[in-house]
């Protein structure tokens, strides 16, 4: 199992970031959850299989269609998410 902080920076609010990254998550069975930062930034903790986790970090590096994407920062992270991938406000 793999456990990841990642911050997403870049035209990534007001885009449907947070929404579209919850639809591949689903689609791809993994959890944790992701927020809009106030500093424009998106924030996200994600668990699952190495493989598939990173299949959404690729994803992640273009995001939605209106998204600009100019960072994607990933650190280890401790905590296990195992129920389900939310949107949090």
């Amino acid at each position: 199992m793999e456990n990841l902080k990642i911050s997403v920076t870049g035209k990534v609010q007001g885009v449907w970031y947070r929404a579209k990254t919850k639809e591949k998550a689903d689609e791809l069975r993994l959890s944790g959850f992701v927020v809009n930062q106030d500093n424009g930034s998106v924030y996200l903790e994600v668990s699952g299989e190495k493989d598939i986790v990173y299949d959404l970090v690729k994803w992640l590096q273009n995001g939605s269609e209106l998204s600009m994407v100019k960072k994607v920062c990933i650190e280890k992270n401790h905590i296990f998410h195992k129920d389900g991938f939310v949107i949090k406000r």
